[in-house]
């Protein structure tokens, strides 16, 4: 009867459900506390279920689930909740991913930590690309493969082992339960997986799993939620997949091969950090391979987008010898003077050099002088030994202008080894989804090659909707980003005139004319006070202040969110308290960062500014 009266409470959800369950790409914070985020949505819409309240209005004032589609979204929190009440499971339990691979990595990620091992009991046969050399030989990670034909099969694991059953379902059905089972993944179709955690003794896994989702890889997209969710109502097999798989997947390349000039083949993932993830394991593979025991170091600035800076920390705790090395960028520091310096001592070291680095800079939208950028990364350096010390790999993050052609031939940087990529959420998608795509020039033909075999193996390839999408979205991304940055101009400039005391971080006007029309802009309000303390806290209370403002007296158009690159509206965020999150304290930045798109009322904006510059 439970069950029952829970399904019954789902369609009707269903039903009634916001229009954004279904499209918004990145949370609200405005009704997001991130403190409460893997919590207050589950425990908001548990009330509303006791109480069989499924009205849109109740549904729309649910807070913000999780963070972006990544960590988690509404469908998939209530396709978690409803599988964990089907399996008599705390919704916590139950993960969902887009991918196939990654909730198995995600254990071993957390034994390899533990030092524990782990058996890997299936069902039918592994996916192809589920390479056990790579696995153990790449990421380090330790376990032991067991093909049953029966659960009856399985010994109890020992206390210093984990068993992890892997099983093909069709539909969203409740599992078979064995108390020797630790963790359950069953792998859905083309919708992704769901890993259930089974017994009190594996909670420790499931905030540990839920980063690697955040992280290297992002949850069962709404979309397949909602395709999951409709099989567990009518216990009935999935949809096929009913797009135009290859017709989309060719316009997207040829799309991005000509934003890009470049002519290799690009790869698309599901997120930025699904095809970042891909491209730090492909270039740790090669250097295993051709650098055999070299230190691999991974150089990144510590106060950049804080999944990169987050997520290349974890890949250096996984593997013995690869190491961070901070490298200053922004805020008064010199990009060039700073790879310069670090790439001589890597050199000294006999070590490979491989450089995350955004441009223009995040939130400072800065850029470094390219010519010497390129010098800098050219120039053949030499070991302590003497010897030609290995040349570096540039992994630029164009996400604020994907539209810079930097690796075309005779291009800026055609002549240094050089991966381009970009988050799918801002310009090429229009916030319509996460998928991202990285590029690389001719000298990087090998690299790209291992990186998209890392990215098969971890099943994080875009999903047929996303390409789709893109299919739509990338042939106008150029227009959007030239009407966009018009729009962010005149704002900018209005702003400089009526507070001429605010520090505006953004891009010169002879930079703009050299291609660079980011549409996003920090703001360093002016302060006061008596102490360091007094001052910073007057700002950041006149941050907030600013955005309110904004977002109360314009809500259809200025949105407190993080968004970047959508179709419409205006965007406001701290960069300190929301894409900096991971980052160090000290390194991060309380000051106002927003982005406007080609299609808003600027006068309106205007006007809301100037009564909040009226009010200080």
């Amino acid at each position: 009867m439970e069950n029952n009266n829970m399904l019954s409470y789902i369609k009707n959800v269903l039903e009634n459900m916001p229009n954004d369950w279904l499209d918004l790409t990145t949370h609200r914070l405005d009704i997001y506390n991130e403190g409460l985020a893997k919590s207050q949505f589950l425990d908001q819409f548990e009330s509303l279920y006791n109480s069989d309240n499924y009205q849109l209005s109740a549904l729309s004032e649910l807070p913000t689930a999780y963070d972006y589609i990544r960590l988690g979204h509404p469908l998939s929190c209530i396709l978690e909740w409803a599988i964990a009440k089907t399996n008599d499971l705390d919704p916590q339990s139950v993960i969902s991913f887009s991918s196939k691979t990654t909730p198995i990595l995600a254990v071993l990620r957390k034994n390899l930590l533990d030092n524990k091992n782990t058996q890997i009991a299936h069902l039918g046969e592994l996916p192809d690309y589920f390479d056990t050399e790579i696995l153990r030989n790449v990421y380090g990670y330790n376990f032991d493969l067991k093909k049953i034909n029966e659960l009856s099969e399985l010994d109890s694991p020992n206390v210093n082992s984990s068993v992890v059953y892997i099983s093909h379902q069709d539909k969203i059905e409740a599992i078979e339960q064995n108390s020797n089972i630790d963790f359950y993944i069953n792998l859905h179709s083309h919708l992704g997986s769901v890993l259930l955690v089974n017994g009190t003794k594996n909670e420790s896994y499931i905030s540990d799993i839920q980063h690697v989702r955040r992280r290297e890889t992002i949850a069962m997209t709404p979309a397949n939620s909602l395709i999951a969710l409709h099989s567990l109502l009518n216990e009935s097999g999935f949809d096929d997949q009913k797009n135009n798989i290859a017709i989309n997947k060719s316009l997207v390349l040829n799309s991005i091969k000509e934003i890009t000039g470049t002519d290799v083949k690009p790869l698309v993932a599901s997120s930025g950090l699904s095809i970042q993830y891909a491209i730090l394991m492909g270039l740790i593979h090669n250097a295993l391979e051709n650098h055999k025991g070299k230190a691999i170091k991974i150089v990144v600035p510590p106060n950049c987008y804080g999944g990169t800076n987050d997520q290349a920390r974890r890949v250096a705790a996984c593997i013995d010898n690869v190491e961070i090395v901070d490298l200053a960028v922004d805020g008064g520091n010199d990009m060039v003077q700073s790879i310069d310096s670090v790439l001589n001592r890597i050199a000294e070291q006999d070590a490979i050099p491989y450089i995350i680095a955004e441009i223009p800079t995040n939130p400072r939208v800065e850029v470094p002088d390219l010519l010497k950028l390129k010098e800098a990364l050219s120039k053949v350096r030499k070991t302590s030994e003497g010897k030609i010390a290995v040349d570096p790999v540039f992994i630029l993050d164009q996400t604020f202008c994907p539209n810079v052609q930097f690796l075309g031939d005779d291009e800026i940087l055609s002549s240094v080894r050089t991966i381009s990529f970009a988050s799918g959420s801002k310009f090429p998608s229009g916030g319509k989804c996460t998928a991202g795509y990285c590029v690389g020039n001719t000298k990087t033909i090998e690299l790209m090659q291992k990186i998209e075999l890392h990215l098969i193996l971890c099943d994080n390839e875009a999903t047929d909707l996303q390409l789709e999408i893109l299919a739509k979205q990338l042939p106008s991304m150029k227009q959007r980003i030239a009407d966009a940055y018009h729009n962010t101009r005149d704002f900018v400039n209005f702003i400089q005139e009526v507070l001429p005391t605010a520090k505006i971080n953004f891009v010169s006007e002879e930079l703009a004319n050299e291609g660079f029309t980011p549409s996003v802009f920090s703001l360093d309000l002016p302060t006061k006070g008596n102490t360091d303390e007094e001052r910073e806290n007057y700002k950041r209370a006149l941050n907030l202040k600013l955005i309110n403002l904004m977002i109360t007296q314009i809500p259809t158009e200025s949105k407190f969110c993080v968004s970047y690159g959508q179709l419409k509206g205006c965007y406001w965020t701290v960069p300190a308290t929301s894409t900096q999150g991971t980052t160090k304290e000290g390194d991060k930045d309380y000051i106002v960062r927003a982005s406007l798109s080609p299609n808003l009322d600027l006068d309106l904006h205007k006007s809301v500014f100037l009564e909040f510059v009226n009010s200080i």
